[in-house]
């Protein structure tokens, strides 16, 4: 796919300003979401599949209705406006194609809170059959405990932490947004074509830094390459890692970071390691600017998750709300909305337990047990609520291809192909992007 040299994280397309996940844009929590969903997480893991494999009876009280939790409160704020006017764009066009069984979907009364556990109660109690969030990974359990209980689905369009594939939501928790260590064959990927035969990896500390950091350790030695030096850095204290990682003398450097990156970048550009050397996972990623030494980063390369928006995407959203300055988490809402809502008609029942039995099979996933098996037929793409409503009055399997790019949810709920943007950065430290690139998941 070829990009606008205009292309920027802050404005991809060329259109009105688009910010994607760059290290500044991560919800508040996010840093210390690996870690701290990862402590959560210790001894609540549990089997893949659950409700999203069974077989579910029809339960529904004949409406759809979604919830949104919205859990970005201060700088992050911003946030919440694109993840609303994308469901509210979904349930539109849902509408507009008759709703659920000739009933409207309701999209119930937004709040913003980083009480998550309150926000799950409040739409339990208000009935949803289905809810959208949260951002930050480390709400994610409070949330998955409240809305599984009461066996109502819930999607997140943004959370990344490993653990949470396998956090035991008795089958009711589903993510558009892919985990963090997806990206690992993409980075070794991108070191591989820049003719590196050997590799060091700087990772700031926490669960994120440490995660990552073996997942692209465990693909480079997949892909021939080797030795691996690895260095661990606290944010502001880089200058051992950088030293480090001078000594090893590597072809290739892959950074790994979030709140300390800039920091990192300016030690290992002073140590002779960044430029074309230099690799930056998608929380290192940003617009730098005057903020390093002029040239610190002239050809180095990063990424940073989801697909370059298209224009009608991003006119559909500003319809929305006209003064939509963001549209990070956009399309993995937009595609959340619409999954439950062809699930919901693929089940013939709007309740969360109809919705999770059919969501592996219209995305296009395997389900694995007869519960969650997919409509008599073949499986044909879709790219709308209207055309996978078609593509089941056909008799045949929808399998929707969203905003976000092709979902195929797996047995723990995770999509199970990872679309990535990658960005070149020039002498002014500014980057463009100059690519896209898809990687496996994991299996499921």
């Amino acid at each position: 796919m070829a990009f606008p040299a205009a292309a920027t994280p802050q404005n991809p397309a060329g259109h009105k300003p688009v910010r994607r996940r760059t290290s500044a844009l991560r919800p508040a929590g996010a840093v210390a979401a690996g870690a701290s969903v990862l402590l959560t997480l210790t001894g609540c893991l549990g089997p893949a599949g659950g409700a999203r494999v069974e077989h579910a009876e029809a339960s529904g009280d004949g409406t759809l209705r979604i919830g949104l939790i919205l859990d970005n409160t201060g700088k992050q704020d911003f946030l919440n406006a694109s993840q609303l006017a994308a469901a509210k764009l979904a349930v539109r066009e849902i509408n507009a194609a008759g709703g659920h069984k000739g009933k409207p979907v309701e999209l119930l009364p937004e709040s913003i809170s980083s009480d998550t556990a309150g926000q799950a109660r409040d739409l339990a109690a208000a009935r949803a059959d289905v809810v959208i969030g949260p951002t930050d990974s480390s709400r994610a359990p409070a949330a998955i405990d409240v809305l599984s209980n009461a066996r109502i689905a819930l999607i997140s369009p943004a959370n990344t932490a490993s653990g949470l594939s396998t956090y035991a939501s008795g089958g009711y928790y589903f993510r558009t947004a892919a985990a963090d260590v997806a990206q690992a064959a993409v980075l070794v990927k991108l070191a591989r074509e820049g003719s590196a035969k050997t590799l060091a990896i700087v990772h700031e500390e926490g669960g994120y830094g440490a995660g990552l950091a073996a997942a692209v350790g465990a693909a480079a030695k997949e892909d021939g390459l080797g030795p691996v030096t690895a260095a661990e850095f606290t944010p502001g204290q880089a200058h051992q890692a950088a030293a480090a990682v001078k000594a090893a003398a590597p072809d290739a450097v892959v950074l790994i970071a979030r709140a300390g990156a800039q920091g990192a970048i300016a030690e290992l550009h002073n140590a002779g390691m960044a430029g074309p050397k230099l690799i930056l996972s998608d929380g290192a990623v940003n617009d730098y600017g005057s903020g390093l030494g002029s040239g610190a980063l002239e050809g180095a390369r990063g990424i940073l998750p989801g697909v370059f928006p298209s224009a009608e995407f991003q006119g559909g959203l500003v319809s929305v709300d006209p003064g939509l300055k963001d549209m990070t988490f956009a399309a993995e809402t937009y595609d959340a909305v619409n999954l439950a809502a062809i699930a919901a008609a693929a089940a013939e029942d709007d309740a969360g337990t109809s919705i999770v039995a059919r969501l592996i099979a219209v995305s296009g996933g395997q389900p694995q047990s007869a519960g969650g098996a997919p409509p008599a037929g073949d499986a044909a793409a879709c790219t709308s609520y209207q055309t996978c409503l078609d593509v089941l009055r056909a008799g045949k399997r929808p399998d929707y291809d969203g905003q976000s790019g092709p979902i195929n949810f797996n047995s723990n709920g995770d999509v199970s192909s990872a679309n990535y943007m990658v960005f070149s950065f020039g002498a002014d430290n500014q980057a463009t992007m100059s690519g896209s690139e898809t990687a496996s998941s994991g299996a499921g």
